[in-house]
């Protein structure tokens, strides 16, 4: 099936399904990884934020993409 001629429901539902995985992979990782380097909140912190910057930067590019026909 070409994927030109999906829903955009069932897009923005699999993008916003991405995100959830990505946040909670990335928390886990932060959790672990600040208590290998003792440094506490940081990446618990950071980790997240710079996936939810990437995700919104992604999600604006493929939104803001016009039907070349």
């Amino acid at each position: 099936m070409d994927p030109k001629n999906y829903s955009p429901w069932l897009r923005y539902l699999g993008v916003s399904a991405q995100l959830l995985v990505l946040i909670a992979l990335s928390v886990f990782a932060g959790i672990k990884l600040d208590a290998k380097f003792s440094i506490s909140p940081l990446l618990t912190v950071a980790l997240p934020l710079l996936i939810l910057a990437a995700a919104f930067y992604k999600l604006i590019k493929e939104t803001g993409k016009k039907n070349k026909k």
